[in-house]
């Protein structure tokens, strides 16, 4: 992860539970039937799995291959008056409408189709796409369908190991963490700004809801009893990479974590246990949570899936959705890496469901991955995209970690925007202890919970994406470099190393503070 875990730096999965009929010696020879209209409709990655099922054809069991599948199809939702909307809710709703009835419309002949070949498939709507576990054989025939635009790998890799922690004696002390107190969000919190009144999102390998430091800030936590609707989701349908078993399960309906970056990346958003451990920057906070990864390893549509419930949470069952419940921002500590999965078709398809979640009127915090030192090694999704709030890593010294990756991405797109504390940064693990890890994977966290204190100093502010990043750039900890990438002089402000600077989480919230009208901000001093 780009912790020193990988699910910033890997990509993650989500599996299809279903079987297929087997296919005839003759069906499986179709594969090798393509013609260039049907070739071209083929990712990169799609086309290469190809070539290898062309030369083993059947499998062992006499089989047509099962191939995990990611269908892109035409038509993009209006965003005409959504500018016009005041109301975060109302847009969300209104955008989530839209999209849905893209889909819907755009979808119903081939899901028609899906269901006659008995194959086993998941409809998106935040993009327009539709996840499937096919026989490779019927990939020609798919691919022919005008109403088919692009037919993309969704196959599963291992998202890998986390960089080994830095030396645990700097971790055994409870408290503030130094990432808190350099950012300064306690002198945020003496002024009252705590993140209440804010919901705080991640998606990574699961949560441990009930350790001591997350347990209060868990929304489906009433301090009684626990409710898991609307807080909740499970995007890991199945084992994969070959796993025969996982240590939480599968389609969990309860929160849990099967890896242990999920817990710690959390713990740096809203932990508090509510005595000596003070390692959240937004500790009244609610959190929400949804796993996108199977013990480390994941495709695009784990990613999508989470993605779209956080834009409209539903009930353990899938049902009743409800654009309200939503989060203000994301955390996204994973990556999708061209060379292994993401090329460029992908990458184009996992924008579009970033920009429409920002578009929604949520905050997307991605770690820029653990890539660096050289220059132009921001390059996996979802960190190379504008719409992405891209965070590096620095240490207590104010340096750039070594590991943390830089840029510019592809184009000369400078990423990353803003960096935050990522080296032996101590937070909450599964189990209910504490350790260190290191990673841009706990520096977007800090991002991620400075962004909760921002809106709860100006809840105007919910739903505007644009001017909560602009503040937190503008407002950043000024740092240069020795080197310089691309076009950003190491020298100058904002650079390829650093982005606009370490965030610092205080001022901040007095830029937010300074953007009220000046009937409400002078009230809180009355």
């Amino acid at each position: 992860m780009p912790s020193t875990l990988k699910p910033l730096s890997v990509a993650v999965a989500l599996g299809l539970a279903c079987t297929s009929p087997t296919q005839s010696s003759a069906a499986a020879a179709a594969v090798n039937s393509t013609v260039p209209t049907v070739v071209q409709k083929y990712d990169t990655a799609l086309s290469r799995r190809l070539q290898q099922v062309n030369g083993e054809g059947l499998n062992r069991a006499g089989q047509d291959p099962l191939l995990d599948v990611l269908i892109l199809l035409d038509g993009r939702a209006s965003r005409k008056g959504l500018e016009a909307l005041d109301d975060p809710v109302a847009k969300r709703i209104t955008l989530s409408h839209r999209l849905r009835e893209t889909a819907a419309s755009s979808q119903h002949d081939l899901r028609e189709w899906l269901d006659k070949q008995g194959v086993a498939y998941r409809p998106f709507w935040i993009v327009n796409a539709i996840s499937a576990r096919m026989p490779a054989s019927l990939l020609p025939d798919l691919a022919r369908r005008s109403d088919v635009r692009a037919i993309e790998s969704d196959a599963a890799h291992h998202a890998g190991i986390p960089l080994p922690p830095p030396d645990q004696s700097k971790s055994v002390l409870a408290g503030e963490t130094w990432g808190v107190l350099k950012i300064r969000a306690p002198e945020a919190w003496a002024e009252g700004y705590r993140g209440q009144g804010v919901v705080i999102a991640g998606q990574d390998t699961g949560y441990q809801w009930d350790h001591p430091a997350l347990k209060d800030k868990y929304r489906g936590w009433n301090g009684v009893s626990a409710d898991h609707n609307y807080s909740w989701h499970d995007a890991i349908h199945a084992l994969i990479n070959g796993a025969t078993t996982n240590s939480c399960g599968l389609n969990l309906t309860v929160p849990c974590d099967d890896h242990h970056h999920g817990t710690h990346t959390m713990g740096t958003m809203v932990g508090d246990d509510g005595a000596a451990e003070k390692i959240g920057v937004a500790p009244d906070a609610k959190w929400i949570g949804c796993r996108n990864m199977e013990e480390g390893d994941g495709r695009p549509s784990t990613y999508i899936e989470c993605f779209e419930w956080f834009v409209e949470p539903t009930d353990l069952a899938g049902n009743n959705p409800d654009a309200a419940k939503a989060p203000d921002v994301i955390n996204n500590s994973w990556g999708c890496p061209p060379s292994e999965l993401c090329d460029e078709s992908a990458n184009a398809t996992m924008e579009s469901v970033v920009e429409n979640v920002r578009d929604a009127g949520i905050v997307v915090v991605v770690s820029a991955g653990n890539g660096g030192s050289a220059c132009n090694t921001v390059q996996d999704p979802a960190a190379i995209f504008a719409a992405s709030l891209t965070v590096g890593a620095t240490s207590s010294t104010d340096a750039i970690a070594n590991f943390s990756s830089r840029g510019p991405v592809v184009g000369g797109l400078l990423k990353p925007n803003v960096s935050a504390p990522g080296v032996a940064v101590r937070s909450s693990i599964p189990g209910g202890g504490y350790t260190n890890l290191q990673g841009t994977s706990m520096a977007g966290p800090h991002v991620a919970g400075a962004v909760a204190l921002i809106i709860s100093a100006n809840p105007d502010l919910r739903g505007d994406p644009d001017t909560i990043q602009a503040i937190l750039e503008s407002t950043s900890v000024q740092l240069t470099s020795v080197q310089d990438c691309g076009g950003y002089p190491g020298a100058d402000v904002p650079n390829a190393v650093f982005g606009y600077g370490r965030i610092d989480a205080y001022a901040a919230v007095q830029a937010a503070r300074a953007l009220l009208p000046p009937e409400v901000f002078s009230d809180d001093f009355e």
